[in-house]
């Protein structure tokens, strides 16, 4: 295997157990398993190349994500947000625009969000002008070092994208590859309100949407009504398939490029079938040892597989997300 791990990774599509795999990792005490960092940063400006200041990139962790707010505003339940909204003292409320990490990721760190949210951008705001890797290292460092963690892993949903990108930001990472059989990935999709309206925007049912920070926006801002229409729909099946293939084929290109050793390729079906097995696979691979008893406590996490959703389509719907699915599908199984 190469050389020392300062960068561990879980890359995969939206809806394909990643989180199971992070609320498993979490287990681990020397384990800092962030959710969902990179996900929630506007696309053009989470991967520039140019440097930055640290006032520039904390303005940025303190906008929210406009689709994540949408969807909450209209009383739909995201699960991966855990923000404890109601509760005494606790500073945004349901539908307000919460910044992305104090949503998800920063809740599961602390059980003071709020404050943590301040230090951290009060850290941030320190840094000085430079690559965006050097800040992000930075601040995930930072957190595990605050947390008192060996080390971080990060998981975002849909990271199998921009996979290339992350191999660019830490070129020493290694990254486990978590995939699920691809028509109940783009079946499970459909039923998540934020992915159901986001790849509807992406694909231009709404018309023609930049899917940035202002564009997002802009849409609430315009057509209101055009997001409670897609969220009481079901979408065509096959843009969901489409958007799950082309997530897989863009991430097979890039895990073409990189040593075999950086990547460990787990699938979603045999974790939860042999929970014991798959994580120690991991924890050897991330060199995050076994003590402490984490991996039976994370094994204890799975419950059973979700139920299956594609033999309930008509056989039109099945063909149709089977065809969308295949190319992808293929990639996987080699």
């Amino acid at each position: 295997m190469s050389g020392p791990v300062s960068a561990r990774l879980v890359v995969g599509t939206g809806r394909c157990g990643s989180t199971l795999l992070s609320r498993m990792l979490d287990q681990n005490k020397r384990v800092l398993s962030v959710f969902e960092w990179f996900s929630g940063i506007d696309q053009f400006f989470r991967f520039r190349a140019d440097p930055v200041d640290g006032a520039e990139l904390a303005a940025r962790l303190e906008q929210d994500h406009p689709m994540l707010t949408m969807v909450l505003k209209r009383g739909y339940e995201v699960p991966e947000v855990v923000y404890p909204f109601g509760e005494p003292g606790i500073r945004f409320d349901v539908g307000d625009p919460i910044p992305w990490s104090l949503s998800i990721a920063l809740p599961r760190i602390s059980d003071t969000p709020d404050a943590l949210f301040d230090e951290m951008i009060r850290e941030v705001r320190g840094y000085s002008r430079q690559p965006l890797a050097a800040h992000y290292r930075a601040v995930l460092d930072w957190l595990a070092s605050r947390h008192d963690r060996d080390w971080w892993i990060e998981r975002s949903g849909g990271s199998i994208d921009f996979l290339a990108d992350l191999h660019a930001l830490f070129p020493d990472a290694r990254f486990v590859h978590i995939h699920r059989d691809g028509r109940e990935t783009a079946l499970s999709m459909r039923e998540y309100p934020v992915l159901r309206v986001a790849v509807s925007v992406m694909y231009g049912l709404v018309g023609e949407i930049e899917y940035s920070h202002e564009g997002l926006t802009e849409m609430e801002r315009n057509d209101g009504p055009a997001i409670e229409r897609l969220l009481e729909t079901r979408p065509p099946v096959e843009l969901y398939g489409r958007y799950w293939a082309e997530q897989v084929i863009n991430g097979h290109a890039a895990l073409q490029k990189l040593d075999p050793d950086v990547v460990l390729d787990v699938r979603f079906e045999n974790l939860v079938a042999d929970p014991r097995q798959e994580l120690g696979r991991i924890a050897d691979f991330f060199e995050i040892g076994r003590a402490d008893d984490w991996i039976e406590r994370g094994a204890a996490l799975v419950r059973e597989m979700p139920p299956l959703r594609f033999g309930t389509l008509s056989v039109d719907e099945q063909r149709r997300l089977d065809e969308a699915c295949a190319p992808a599908m293929k990639l996987l199984q080699r």
